[in-house]
């Protein structure tokens, strides 16, 4: 499998969830979930997926501090509606690590363990997300900037040229190079690209 090595650089997010650990999957020591997992869900790695990565990354980090996220116990705010720009985008990866959903989640086991009902839009912040430890009563907002992080001036014309049909295979792959190359000045620059309030 070819990928830019950089993903496997990316800090991984450690996870506990009663809910597989009840039904057998996984044992309350958890697991983890890495870029490359994100990235094989959303098909791609662009900024707004290594965002909503980033700004799950660093809610969970100032919820739980050292300790695993807890699956299942995180409630997930955005102030976007679901259809707006890549409200939907950013909140498909979010579900994935937290496995918060707005409706469509696991409806739980007599009462236990639901997924549903714990990811909201068009909600009344300021920020990219608010994040929630219902069992802490805790929240932390993030803001997710990546405008300083400018992308390579050679990528206008290779996209033109892409979307244009004109593209060589060179150029394709030079572009995509490119691409990438931002994302990872984003990682490389987590604390100018995130707030957590």
């Amino acid at each position: 499998m070819s990928y830019p090595s950089f993903f496997d650089e990316v800090e991984r997010i450690k996870v506990v969830d009663p809910l597989s650990a009840a039904l057998g999957a996984y044992g309350m020591d958890g697991y983890e979930f890495s870029y490359i997992d994100v990235v094989k869900s959303a098909g791609h790695s662009c900024p707004t997926v290594a965002g909503a990565y980033l700004i799950t990354k660093e809610a969970l980090k100032a919820l739980y501090g050292d300790k695993p996220a807890v699956r299942g116990d995180i409630k997930v705010e955005f102030k976007e509606d679901l259809q707006e720009g890549v409200a939907g985008v950013i909140g498909n990866v979010v579900s994935q690590i937290t496995g918060a959903t707005d409706k469509s989640g696991f409806k739980g086991l007599n009462g236990k363990f639901a997924r549903h009902s714990l990811m909201y839009f068009n909600a009344p912040i300021s920020s990219s997300a608010k994040f929630t430890s219902i069992s802490q009563a805790k929240s932390v907002e993030v803001v997710y900037n990546p405008n300083s992080i400018m992308p390579s001036p050679e990528m206008q014309p290779l996209m033109q040229k892409m979307m244009g049909g004109t593209a060589e295979p060179s150029e394709i792959k030079e572009f995509g190079a490119l691409w990438q190359d931002r994302v990872k000045r984003i990682f490389e620059n987590t604390d100018t690209v995130i707030t957590v309030k």
